[in-house]
């Protein structure tokens, strides 16, 4: 079908029909009228596929033209073909943005794009969770109204965001939250926020290892360097002084290799991950370990009281559960006074092998419950005797436990004694058959 149409070329088919209608028209004497006939059939054929042209376009739901003649086939089939050209390209732009969204939601951080203005132009959801927005009845809120950190709302006015900004999540939880701006699509800016709170926790558990590891250390360093001062002039100390001066030059220097060799071990149960390979008997290994602390307890006149089912048979690791076990016996003992009673037992329960030691000590207060397990931590009490610990041994007991699927429990009364226990569960136990 031709469609190489020009105003010339349909001027001189109109001239040519009309050429021929006034040759026959001139037989009867009516070619004006012939003429004038074709030219008003002319039109209204035009205007009435015009018509229907414009009822296509305006009002019909479908997009294939009506069938039409001629001209008006070609300029429906024009239109027809940009039109569904149009389509197309809406479709991929579609898919594109379909995609975009969905790589968006994918990605593990909070996105955000504005205005240059500040206005929030599109969320993704972890946005929406960061940042509490109801997505789209908050479409244009201006950012500083969702998070009104004075921080924040100082760093965005300044306008410099080369350096990123980390701040309480704006939602009232936990969570801290770091933000970073950049440009995006002209004059538009990106926000990314991601979720640090255990980037931040654990900087600051660094933070405070150091601190207390530098504070542990500087104490017998300071005694040890006040002694050796006087030792540089022996002649003028005497014998008893310089007796005691050696002697608390070696607990110190005791106190400090059994805290690096601590802090080896819990680096050492760090690094090795969950290894419950070994089968271990725990009567035997109870009573081995006992049997080394019996001489510390005697020393004191304590009482051990020992209680085992030796059905009890554990799937881990003996290395871990040892130095559980120890450390939460060696506590007792050191915190029990004289002639004291401490009860060691392993027994079964519901949830599993229940392992406790339970002492008549002077118990610890309920506010220092939560953080036993702390590194470095120890009770005010504890820190002003002479017990002389690290304050690392319970830090251990949680390490170790945790490679076993378990946690430890503390009851403690003021006055009347303390119970360590923690429970094996099902799962790491064997029978003695197997």
């Amino acid at each position: 079908m031709e469609r190489d149409y020009n105003f010339a070329r349909l001027l001189i088919r109109i001239v040519v029909i009309c050429a021929g209608l006034a040759a026959i028209g001139s037989i009867w004497g009516i070619s004006a009228e012939l003429i004038a006939l074709f030219l008003f059939g002319l039109i209204v054929w035009g205007l009435f596929y015009q018509q229907r042209l414009s009822k296509w376009l305006w009002q019909s739901r479908t997009m294939h033209p009506p069938q039409a003649p001629g001209t008006w086939s070609d300029i429906y089939d024009g239109i027809y073909r940009t039109l569904r050209r149009s389509q197309l390209r809406r479709r991929n732009l579609a898919m594109i943005l379909q995609r975009f969204r969905e790589a968006a939601e994918s990605i593990p951080d909070a996105g955000m794009v504005l205005e240059a203005s500040g206005n929030l132009v599109w969320a993704n959801r972890l946005a929406q969770l960061y940042f509490g927005l109801k997505w789209p009845a908050d479409k244009g809120i201006r950012i500083t109204n969702f998070i009104r950190h004075p921080r924040f709302v100082k760093y965005f006015r300044k306008g410099d965001f080369k350096e990123s900004i980390t701040l309480s999540s704006p939602v009232g939880d936990s969570r801290m939250i770091e933000l970073r701006i950049m440009p995006y699509a002209g004059k538009q800016w990106l926000v990314i926020a991601r979720d640090v709170t255990r980037i931040s926790k654990l900087e600051r558990m660094r933070k405070d290892f150091v601190a207390n590891v530098s504070h542990e250390l500087k104490t017998p360093l300071t005694v040890m360097q006040g002694y050796l001062e006087l030792m540089e002039d022996p002649e003028l100390m005497p014998p008893k002084q310089m007796k005691k001066a050696i002697r608390d030059i070696t607990s110190q220097t005791g106190r400090m290799q059994i805290m690096v060799e601590q802090l080896l071990t819990l680096s050492r149960m760090e690094a090795q991950g969950s290894d419950v390979s070994d089968v271990i008997r725990v009567k035997q290994l109870t009573e081995r370990l006992l049997a080394d602390l019996k001489i510390m307890a005697e020393s004191k006149d304590q009482t051990l009281q020992v209680e085992i089912d030796d059905s009890i048979i554990v799937q881990g690791s003996e290395e871990k559960l040892s130095a559980a076990i120890q450390n939460l016996v060696v506590n007792a003992i050191k915190y029990t006074p004289t002639e004291g009673i401490i009860k060691v037992s392993w027994k079964m329960n519901m949830q599993g092998a229940e392992f406790s030691v339970t002492d008549n000590g002077h118990g610890i207060s309920a506010e220092h419950l939560p953080r036993l397990t702390e590194r470095f931590y120890r009770v005010e009490d504890d820190r002003n005797s002479g017990t002389g610990g690290t304050g690392l041994g319970l830090s251990i007991v949680k390490h170790s436990l945790e490679h076993h699927r378990s946690y430890l429990q503390v009851q403690s009364v003021l006055g009347k004694g303390s119970t360590f226990s923690f429970v094996i569960p099902h799962s790491l136990l064997l029978s003695a058959a197997s």
